[in-house]
Parts: structure tokens; C-alpha cells; sequence
């Protein structure tokens, strides 16, 4: 297919079938590039791998239940190498266009997918979400997206970085598709929480710029009765250490043997990401598992079933021509939100509500482990100007 925003991958094309009929029927999608199409090599965005993949002869598992769905695979979308940016710049390929705003980034590492269905190229695509690779991407992009429980939806036959981080998620512009794919892969609820409660904490929304705050002060002042939080935050940067850790020394487990025997050539920032990484210990992986585990009994205390309002990223994408620094500030204080979902292995769904200077800015209900379908419906509900 013709590709002027450069979202897919330039593979020949390859027969896929899908079911004549089905619940997704009439819809297309593309697919991350870290997933197995039968038909199609699974890249990861680095040529190494991509000459080490070979043709894939079976579906990933979720790949194949879209397909039985009816919905029409349309082709495997650029991804950030081997998952591990949030930029959406590739040294080897490029960077994806950004369907809401051409000057701006895409973000990632799911660029490809976010800009596939942000220039209307396909209904919907999966990405996936190990530190914020679907979340950034959709707030950038004005898109809804999805990071469920870990392990909600299957990741057999997808490229891993981060075994306890790793989630498949998937983007929409639109709240019905939103609401059917999420029928299609997430099922029911169990259990289902018998009431809804909505939370804020200040604190999260202190961490943006004025202008942001602004702009989504608008949006949640007409989400209804929310409650308050105000026990004191967890020291952000112990937590953000203990994240990087724990992403680091797995993403070096996963992909640090294949790195080095075969010499793959990275771009210098992921370099640097993995190399950071192996140089973590196991001892020091261990305290930021225990690290983790407190955190994650700190919010579970604060929130119980409740659910929790919060921005998505700091700020609306930088501009292309932003630096490799200014970038990377964006991305280190944006972690600061988005590692909370990550590392609580909480779903997390961000909806497109606001815009500043045209340029769309997400905000996202984070809930209990377990209700993602429940997140999917109230976001579209929200979305539509409800409130609860």
C-alpha cells in the first residue's frame, strides 16, 4: 500500500486471511512490528533482527482472535527499535508522521501504529506498552489508547523487552471502535466492580506545566464528584530509579545476548539504554523489585477500588525539531506519570479531551488491576461529556 506518513514497514505484501464475518467485521488494523504475522518477518524495527527473523509462518494469538473477529489486517507498523523509545525517531527508519499534528513527534515506541490510525490509514492497531509505548503515542497523536493489566492480553509471538513491564495494547480514533475492540480482546470483567468512584491527587497534575494543567482543569471539572488524595507522593526519584532498573536489567535479559553476538548497530540513545542496563545487578534489580512492591501497596492503600484521574503525559509532543536533549527531558519527566500504571501493573486508558494551540494533550483513568473493560466504557462515556 501506498505510504506517505511512513507508519508501515515496506514488506511485500502477504495474503492474510480473516473471517467473512464477526463482531469487528468491516474494519482494518495494523500491527506493531513486534508481532508475528504469518507471512511477514517481525522486525523490531532494527535490520539485524529483521535478517535474523525469517518468515513467520503462524499469527501471534492476538493477532489471530482480531483476524477470527473479521477485522482486515492492513500491515505491520514502524516501531522505535527494539521498543526501547518514546520518541518515535528511528536511526534506521525514520520517523512515522504524526496524524494531529505534522510538525510534532508521534511518539513510541508504537509510532507506527499511533500514526497509522492517526492519518486514517487503518480503524484501529496494536501496539504495545512496556514504560508508555501506546499512552505517549495516543496523547500525542490524539487517539484513545489502551496499557491493560499485565497479562490481560496475550504477548505469545511478540518480540519482548521486559518480561514483568510488557503489555499489549491498542489505539482508535474513535470511541465505538474503542469500545469494540476492547469487546473482542479484553471479554468481561472478573469480577466487575459493583460501584464506580473516581479519585484525584493534586500532586500528579502539580508535575505539569501551567498550560497543561489549564487545559485539563477545563476537561475534569466536568467528570463529576471525584475525591481528593492528599497523603504525601512517594518520592518520585527513588521510584523512577528503581524503574529504570528493573526495565533496564530485563530489557538486557531479553535482548543483551542477540545484541552482542551479533553486533547490532543501535541508534546512540537505545544504546545506551541497553548498555545502562547491563550494567545492573542483580542485587540492585532485587531491592528495585521490593522497591516496587511498597509502591505498589502504597497506591493500592490510597485508592482501593476507586479510580483514578490523572494526565497522561506532562505536555503536548515536541516539535520535530526538538533536540535530543529536550526530548529526553520530556521523556524523564513524563515517566514520572507513567511509570505509576507500569509499575502497579494497573490498567490505564487515556482518552483524547483536550487540545493547546490545536495540538492534543490526553488524560487517563487509571483502575483497579483487572478492570479494563470497565476503563474502555467509562472512558467513551467521558469522552461523549458524561459524567458519573
Amino acid at each position: 500500500m501506498q505510504d506517505d506518513v511512513r507508519a508501515f514497514m515496506p514488506y511485500p505484501a502477504a495474503p492474510v486471511q480473516h473471517a467473512a464475518s464477526g463482531p469487528l467485521s468491516g474494519l482494518s488494523f495494523a500491527v506493531k512490528d513486534l508481532f508475528d504475522v504469518a507471512g511477514y518477518p517481525t522486525g523490531g524495527g532494527n535490520p539485524h533482527m529483521l535478517a535474523l527473523s525469517g518468515i513467520k509462518t503462524r499469527h501471534a494469538p492476538v493477532v489471530q482472535t482480531l483476524l477470527d473477529s473479521g477485522a482486515r489486517f492492513i500491515g505491520k507498523t514502524h516501531t522505535s527499535e527494539l521498543a526501547y523509545s518514546m520518541s518515535g525517531h528511528n536511526i534506521h527508519y525514520g520517523t512515522p508522521r504524526n496524524g494531529a499534528a505534522h510538525d510534532r513527534i508521534p511518539g513510541g515506541s508504537s509510532s507506527g501504529s499511533a500514526s497509522a490510525v492517526s492519518n486514517g490509514l487503518c480503524d484501529f492497531a496494536l501496539g504495545t506498552d512496556t514504560g508508555g509505548s501506546v499512552r505517549t503515542p495516543a496523547s500525542y497523536c490524539g487517539l484513545f489508547g489502551l496499557r491493560p493489566t499485565h497479562g490481560r492480553i496475550s504477548l505469545a509471538g511478540c518480540q519482548p523487552l521486559c518480561a514483568t513491564m510488557d503489555t499489549c495494547g491498542f489505539f482508535a480514533r474513535t470511541p465505538d471502535v474503542f469500545n469494540a475492540v476492547a469487546d473482542c480482546l479484553l471479554g468481561e470483567d472478573r469480577p466487575a466492580p459493583a460501584t464506580v468512584r473516581l479519585a484525584w491527587h493534586p500532586g500528579l497534575f502539580e508535575r505539569l506545566p501551567a498550560h497543561s494543567q489549564q487545559a485539563l482543569a477545563a476537561v475534569i471539572a466536568g467528570f463529576g464528584e471525584m475525591r481528593e488524595l492528599t497523603a504525601t507522593l512517594p518520592d518520585i526519584d527513588t521510584i523512577y530509579l528503581a524503574f529504570r532498573q528493573i526495565q533496564g536489567y530485563e530489557a538486557w535479559q531479553s535482548q543483551g545476548a542477540t545484541i552482542e553476538r551479533y553486533g547490532l548497530q543501535l541508534g546512540p540513545d537505545v544504546g545506551e539504554r541497553f548498555l545502562w542496563g547491563k550494567a545492573v545487578s542483580a542485587e540492585q534489580f532485587d531491592h528495585a523489585c521490593q522497591i516496587r512492591e511498597q509502591f505498589t501497596r502504597w497506591w493500592d492503600e490510597q485508592l482501593g477500588d476507586a479510580i483514578l484521574v490523572m494526565p497522561t503525559v506532562t505536555d503536548v509532543a515536541p516539535r520535530l525539531s526538538a533536540t535530543p536533549e529536550e526530548i529526553e527531558t520530556t521523556r524523564r519527566v513524563s515517566h514520572d506519570l507513567l511509570l505509576l500504571s507500569v509499575l502497579t501493573k494497573r490498567p490505564q486508558v487515556t482518552l483524547p479531551v483536550a487540545t493547546i494551540d490545536g495540538v492534543p494533550l490526553g488524560i487517563s483513568l487509571l483502575g483497579p488491576r483487572g478492570s479494563d473493560r470497565l476503563l474502555v466504557s467509562l472512558a467513551t462515556q467521558l469522552y461523549a461529556g458524561g459524567t458519573l
